[in-house]
C-alpha cells in the first residue's frame, strides 16, 4: 500500500511517496523552478534543419523548443511504408515562421532547449487522451489479457475523428462511464486550449500541466493509497475536492496540524538524507557506491561486510541480486536519468549474470519512468538508460561548493534558506516576543537579496521578531535565542556590532 506525505505549509512543496513504509518517490517544487513538461505553447517556428531532421519553435522561452521531424502529426499521420516516409525532407512538414501547436515532452537541461511533440496528450485519473493519436492503448498492469482487450474494445467507442486513448491501470476496476467522463473531461480542456490560442499571438502559453498534488493523485490509484497527509489547509481542500466523486477516499486525508516538520514526523527526512550519500549499505552487509559525472552515472556493487555461508560464488550472487533490487529503488527515489552504468560483482556462470539482469529489470518495472537495460558484459558491467524528466534530486537540492570546488558537497543557499523556513514554521505557535537564529554568511546573503520575498513573508506571517546573526561556517542554522525583543535585539547588536 502506499502513502503520500505533503509538505506544502511553507514556500518550498515537497512530497513523498512510501510503499509499505519505504520512501520511494520523492519530488522537489520551487517557485523559481518552474516545470514545463507538459505545458502546451502556440509557438512560431524559428529554424527548419534538414540536415537534423528538425525544426526549432519559439516557445516564449530563453531558448527555443527542438522538434524532430518524427514528433510533427502531419509525418506521423503520413500512410506510407515507414522506409518512404524516412526519406521525406521535413520542410515538406513544416516551414520557417509557421504558427504551431506544440507540447513539452522534456524539460530544459543547461544549454538545451525544451523537446517538444505536435501529438499532444492529456493525462486524465484513469485515461490518457491524445486529440490526434489514432491509438488505443491498455495499460500492461492490468490484471489479464482478457480484461485488456474488453478495455480496447471499450475504449475505441469513446473516440471520435483522429482521438487516441490509453487506459491507466486505475482504469482496470472502474465503469466505461467513468471513463468516457474521463475523457471527455479531457477533450473539453483541449477545446478550450485551441479556443484560447487563436486568440493569441505566438509565443504563448495555452494549456498548463497540473500541480505536483494533482500529479500525484493522478499517478497512484487511489484503491491502493493507504492514506495522505498534508500540512496546509488550502491544499487539503484541493484534494478533498479532487476527490469529490470518490467519497470513501476522502476519508484517507489527514490535515497535519503538530509543531514538528511532517517530514520529521514520517521519518521522510531522515530517508531523503540517506538518499543524497553516495554509500548506501545492502541488508545483507555489502554495500554500492552510487557517484554522478559529467557523462553518466556510475554505480559500484561490493560485497563489503558480507561472506556468505556457502561458497563465493553464492555469496557474489545473493549480493548482485539484493543490489539490483536496491539500485531500481535508489535510481526511482533519487530521480537519477540518463546514461547509467552498474559495475557488478564479476560473476563466472552465464545463468547467474542472466538472473541478475532478470532480477534488476524485475525491480525497474515498478518505475513510473521509462527504463533500457542492456544485458552484462563479460566485465560485470551493466549498461542502462533511464528517461530524464526533470532535474534529480541531487541536483536540486545541491551547488557546487566554493570551499571544495566540487569534491564535496553542501546545501545550496535557497535551499538552506528554505529549510530555514521550515525551522522557523515549527516556533509558529510560541507566544515569545522574538527568535535569534545564526545562520552561514552566504545564506544571510541570499536572505537579504534573491531570498528578499522570503524575509516579507516572514515577517506578515509570523507574530514574533526574527533577528539573524551570520557565522563563517558553510553550513549550520541554529536558534540561540528565544525571548523577549529587548533581550533578542540587545544579543544580535552584540555579535553584530550594530
Amino acid at each position: 500500500m502506499y502513502e503520500l506525505i505533503f509538505n506544502t505549509a511553507t514556500t518550498e512543496k515537497r512530497g513523498a511517496v512510501k510503499r509499505n513504509g519505504k520512501i520511494i518517490e520523492m519530488i522537489v517544487e520551487r517557485p523559481e523552478e518552474e516545470r514545463i513538461v507538459g505545458n502546451i505553447y502556440k509557438g512560431r517556428v524559428t529554424d527548419v534543419l534538414p540536415g537534423m531532421e528538425a525544426a526549432f519553435v519559439d516557445i516564449g522561452r530563453k531558448k527555443n523548443g527542438y522538434l524532430h521531424k518524427k514528433e510533427i502529426i502531419g509525418y506521423k499521420t503520413l500512410r506510407e511504408a515507414e522506409e518512404h516516409k524516412e526519406k521525406r525532407n521535413i520542410s515538406e512538414f513544416i516551414t520557417e515562421g509557421q504558427e504551431i501547436v506544440v507540447q513539452v515532452a522534456k524539460e530544459e537541461f543547461g544549454d538545451k532547449g525544451a523537446r517538444l511533440t505536435e501529438n499532444v496528450s492529456l493525462p486524465g485519473k484513469y485515461t490518457v487522451y491524445m486529440p490526434q493519436g489514432q491509438y488505443i492503448g491498455i495499460s500492461k498492469r492490468m490484471s489479464s489479457e482478457e480484461i485488456r482487450e474488453e478495455w480496447r474494445k471499450a475504449a475505441g467507442s469513446v473516440l471520435t475523428n483522429n482521438e487516441g486513448i490509453i487506459v491507466r491501470t486505475s482504469g482496470e476496476t472502474c465503469s466505461k462511464d467513468t471513463v468516457e467522463a474521463d475523457i471527455r473531461y479531457l477533450r473539453e480542456d483541449w477545446e478550450k486550449a485551441l479556443a484560447f490560442s487563436k486568440s493569441q499571438r505566438p509565443p504563448a502559453l495555452i494549456y498548463q500541466d497540473a500541480g505536483m498534488i494533482e500529479r500525484l493523485l493522478r499517478d497512484y490509484t487511489m484503491d491502493y493509497v493507504e492514506r495522505i497527509v498534508i500540512d496546509h489547509i488550502d491544499d487539503v481542500r484541493l484534494i478533498k475536492r479532487l476527490l469529490r466523486f470518490e467519497p470513501k477516499d476522502i476519508n484517507k486525508v489527514h490535515h497535519y496540524t503538530g509543531r514538528e516538520n511532517v517530514f520529521v514526523r514520517e521519518g521522510v527526512e531522515k530517508e531523503l538524507h540517506k538518499a543524497l550519500q553516495p554509500k548506501v549499505w545492502l541488508r545483507n552487509g555489502g554495500f554500492l557506491m552510487i557517484e554522478k559525472t559529467e557523462a553518466l552515472t556510475v554505480i559500484d556493487v561490493n560485497t563489503g561486510r558480507f561472506t556468505g555461508k556457502q561458497e563465493l560464488e553464492d555469496t557474489i550472487v545473493k549480493t548482485n541480486v539484493e543490489a539490483a533490487s536496491e539500485i531500481a529503488k535508489q535510481l526511482r527515489l533519487r530521480d537519477i536519468s540518463g546514461i547509467i552504468v552498474i559495475d557488478f560483482i564479476d560473476m563466472k556462470q552465464e545463468k547467474h549474470k542472466e538472473k541478475v539482469v532478470r532480477a534488476l529489470k524485475e525491480a525497474l518495472s515498478h518505475d513510473r519512468t521509462t527504463t533500457n537495460v542492456a544485458g552484462m558484459s563479460a566485465f560485470g558491467l551493466v549498461e542502462m538508460t533511464r528517461k530524464k524528466i526533470r532535474r534529480s534530486l541531487e541536483d536540486s537540492l545541491f551547488s557546487r561548493c566554493t570551499v571544495c570546488h566540487g569534491s564535496g558537497r553542501v546545501l545550496s543557499d535557497e535551499a538552506s534558506a528554505y529549510e530555514l523556513e521550515r525551522i522557523i514554521h515549527e516556533y509558529r505557535e510560541t507566544e515569545e516576543e522574538a527568535l535569534v537564529f545564526e545562520l552561514p554568511r552566504r545564506v544571510m546573503g541570499y536572505l537579504h537579496q534573491q531570498g528578499k520575498v522570503l524575509l516579507d513573508d516572514w515577517t506578515k506571517n509570523y507574530p514574533f521578531k526574527l533577528y539573524f546573526i551570520p557565522h563563517e561556517n558553510v553550513s549550520g542554522m541554529y536558534c540561540r535565542y528565544i525571548g523577549s525583543e529587548k533581550e533578542a535585539k540587545r544579543r544580535w547588536e552584540d555579535r553584530t556590532g550594530t
